[in-house]
This record gives structure tokens, C-alpha cells and sequence, in this order.
């Protein structure tokens, strides 16, 4: 176990390593005073806004100014869609966090996938996706075109992926819940770009995080290492030739960074390293990160997948779900779905084979398939804008039944009965179902709060 010496950071409850103060001592040299002092101070906080759910032509990032109720917002220079907040502002409890308007994420851990530097169309693979932060930034540089398989290989983790992958209004990912063992065996030269935002020590956090630092040791940190090794072997088989892969940690220990990426080019000479990045809390305005970009040799198009046979909406038992989609949606229909047991799923246009693979979700989730009856997912409420849906019901300027609603009352309203995509904003919420007057309340059970309006 190592040695603890206390250090008053900026909650007084945090501890630094004594070996990790060693070793940034021997590290940074004259710069690790300026490096442990920057420790002490608060965190920094940041978010990113979705340009996914921004209707029309107009800018993400100016439509976010105006309905944005935050007191200051300053850039981060490496993300275009990145802003630093002042903590009071909460922006994880204001109702547009539950519409995936944006996505509260640190500002050095948005550097890794600028530097993938995704496009639409391609075909890319979020290797350790959870909780989702840079699964949801590529989703949002894609512009729901190609192919995003996002994956966790633990469980609870991957649950939390899929709900922000949902909440972010995605509709071209697959959540996957599965080892590097058996993705690298399923997915042969398949990615045009893979992110590896690798586990790790965690040492950039350490100010944030007072639990990261009492788990923190050396021998910690060398299992991290050899983790990492395995996981980038496995993603080199997944790498197209003339592919582009990123390799990211929140650590500054050079066993899980520069040492990780000597070792692994060593042994792939097929790589080529192109940079390393480090943001410093001492020297950038952001937690600690590191990444680096690396590139194979070649040039060919991604390996042709293993199809699974999808199901036509013409089948007999989607009647339903064509009826609903006639009647309130106003997108194109898709030609063919995935069909698990009763749920509905809208694929990506490349769908690989799913075919003994662990699925959250299979794309985007369309509804459940009820006796005589199609019941949209919230899913799709989410992902709709609201000139996509028949019936909107807009709750701009009325904050207080946008509140009811956020809580899982009713509403009054008057209209043509049937289903009814919720928006404020501009942003859509989730569904209700109007009968009568009465628009009956269709937010999950399970995302309900106890919601305040100001």
C-alpha cells in the first residue's frame, strides 16, 4: 500500500500518493511545484452542446446562446461545441440536460476525438465507451450518417451508455456490451477509425475525484498497463489499412501513456505514430489528459461485414407500427427493421451482424410492439425534432406544465387525439397522448424528478 500525505486541495478532503508526488517530482523536475499547486485549486467544469438537436440551419452553438439560462460561458479552444460554466449554474438540473441539449463533460476530455477527427459516413468503433461523453461527441460529428458501435464491457457501465446515447438523440449507434476478445474476432479490419479511451489510474481526476486518489498505487498503475496493452492489440486487428487510431487516458503516468505507445509501436510496425497531446492542469484549463494518434499502413476500404436478415415493414406483424408512423411521424418510414422479440429498432444503413453479441441497443429504438397497438419509445421522442412529428405539443414559455410533465403529471390541451411529441425550445422531451382535453403523460417512470421551476 502506498504512503498518504494530505494536501489541502480546494475541498479539503482530498489526498495525494506519497509515491505520486515522488514520482511527478522526478518526472516534471523544476515544473512540479507549479504541477502539485495546480492541484489545489477547483476543478475545472465544462460541458458540450449537441448539435444533433438543433432544428433547421441555425448554428448549435448561437441557438444554444439564446435559450441558454447559464451566467457565463466561455469556449474551450479545442472543441467547437465546448464551454467552460461557473458550478453554480447546475446545468446536470435544468430540464434542457434531460432533453440531450448538451452533455456535461470535461473540457480535456473532449481533445481525443477532435483528434479522431470522425466524419459522416465512416465507420467507427468507441471501444470503451462508458459513460459515454466521447461516444456521444463523435455521434454529434457524424450527423447520424455511418456507422457508431459503441462499446462497454461492463454491464452496469453499458447501461449508462445506452441512456446517454438515447438522451443524446443518437439514431446510428449500436451499445454493445462485450470484451475486446470477441469484438476483435467479430470485426476483422471492419472500423475506418477507432477510439481507445482506455481504463487507466486515473490520475488526472485527482482533484476532482477524492476516491480516484485513495485508490491510486503504483502496482494500480502498472495493471492499467498491461490492460491497455491487450485492449490496443485487439483494436489493431479492428483497424482498417490507412485507418486512424486514438489512444487516450486521464493519467500522467508514462507507463500508461508514452511507454504504452512505444511498446505497442514496437510490436505493430504497422503503425505510425503521428503526435502525442497532453493537456496539464498547471498549464491548460482542464483536468489531466493524454492522447495520442496513430495511423496504419495501407489503404483499403473496410472488410465487408456478416448481414443479419432485417424484417420488412410490410410484414404483417408491424401493421402497427406502420399505422403509427403514417399517422405521426413525418420522416421517411424505414424499409426494414430489427426486430428483438417485441422491440422495434431503426438500423444504421451498414448494419453489421449482431449474431451472438451481447446488444443494448441494436440502433435506434422505435417502440414495442403491443397487442393491436404500436407504443413509440422515448427514444424516438428524442430523437425526433419537432417538425418530424404530426401533433406537437410546444410548451415554450410555459414552464410550469414543462415541469408537470418532467415530473409525470397531465396536461390540458386541445387537439386532435393521438400521440404528441413534447418540445420547449425547440428541443423535443417525449411523447404524450392526447384523449379528449387530457394529454396523457408518456416520460419514463424511471426519469422522472422532482422538478422545481425557478
Amino acid at each position: 500500500m502506498p504512503s498518504y500525505t494530505t494536501v489541502s486541495l480546494h475541498d479539503d478532503h482530498s489526498r495525494l500518493p506519497q509515491d505520486f508526488i515522488a514520482r511527478m517530482q522526478e518526472d516534471l523536475g523544476e515544473e512540479a511545484g507549479a504541477f502539485l499547486e495546480s492541484l489545489k485549486e477547483e476543478a475545472v467544469t465544462s460541458l458540450r452542446v449537441n448539435p444533433l438537436k438543433v432544428s433547421g440551419e441555425e448554428d448549435a452553438v448561437e441557438h444554444f446562446r439564446k435559450v441558454a439560462p447559464f451566467s457565463t460561458l466561455e469556449p474551450v479552444s479545442w472543441e467547437k461545441n465546448g464551454f467552460y460554466y461557473k458550478e453554480p449554474d447546475q446545468p446536470g438540473k435544468h430540464p434542457m440536460h434531460e432533453a440531450g441539449v448538451y452533455y456535461i463533460q470535461e473540457a480535456s476530455a473532449m481533445l481525443p476525438v477532435t483528434l479522431l477527427a470522425p466524419a459522416p459516413g465512416e465507420r467507427i468503433l468507441d471501444l470503451c465507451a462508458a459513460p459515454g461523453g466521447k461516444t456521444t461527441q463523435i455521434a454529434a460529428a457524424m450527423e447520424d450518417q455511418g456507422l457508431l458501435v459503441t462499446n462497454e464491457v461492463n454491464g452496469e457501465r453499458a447501461r449508462i451508455l445506452a441512456e446517454n446515447v438515447e438522451r443524446m438523440g443518437i439514431g446510428n449507434a449500436l451499445v454493445l456490451n462485450e470484451s475486446v476478445q470477441h469484438l476483435s474476432a467479430a470485426f476483422p479490419s471492419c472500423f475506418d477509425r477507432i477510439l481507445v479511451d482506455a481504463p487507466c489510474s486515473g490520475e488526472g481526476m485527482f482533484r476532482k475525484n477524492a476516491l480516484a486518489c485513495d485508490e491510486w498505487s503504483l502496482a494500480a498503475t502498472a495493471e492499467c498497463a498491461l490492460r491497455q496493452r491487450e485492449i490496443l492489440d485487439h483494436a489493431s486487428v479492428m483497424l482498417r489499412p490507412g485507418g486512424r487510431l486514438v489512444y487516450s487516458t486521464c493519467t500522467f503516468a508514462k507507463a500508461e501513456d508514452e511507454e504504452c505507445m512505444d511498446r505497442f509501436l514496437d510490436e505493430h510496425p504497422e503503425f505510425t505514430l503521428v503526435s502525442r497531446h497532453r493537456i496539464w492542469p498547471h498549464k491548460e484549463r482542464g483536468e489531466g489528459h493524454f492522447a495520442a494518434v496513430l495511423v496504419k499502413s495501407g489503404d483499403a476500404q473496410p472488410a465487408p461485414f456478416r448481414k443479419d436478415k432485417l424484417t420488412s415493414v410490410t410484414d404483417k406483424k408491424l401493421e402497427s407500427f406502420r399505422e403509427f408512423w403514417e399517422g405521426n411521424v413525418r420522416l421517411p418510414m424505414p424499409e426494414q427493421v430489427l426486430l428483438f422479440g417485441d422491440q422495434v429498432y431503426r438500423t444504421p444503413a451498414e448494419m453489421p451482424s449482431l449474431h451472438g453479441l451481447k446488444v443494448l441497443r441494436g440502433g435506434l429504438h422505435l417502440g414495442t410492439l403491443k397487442k393491436n397497438r404500436f407504443e413509440p419509445s422515448h427514444a424516438l421522442g428524442l430523437y425526433l425534432k419537432p417538425e418530424d412529428a404530426v401533433h406537437v405539443a410546444d410548451l415554450t414559455d410555459r414552464e410550469n406544465e414543462l415541469t408537470a410533465y418532467l415530473n409525470g403529471m397531465t396536461l390540458n390541451l386541445e387537439g386532435d387525439k393521438g400521440w404528441y411529441l413534447v418540445v420547449c425550445n425547440g428541443y423535443s422531451f417525449g411523447w404524450g397522448k392526447l384523449a379528449g382535453s387530457v394529454l396523457k403523460n408518456h416520460y419514463p417512470i424511471g426519469l422522472r424528478k422532482y422538478w422545481m421551476a425557478d
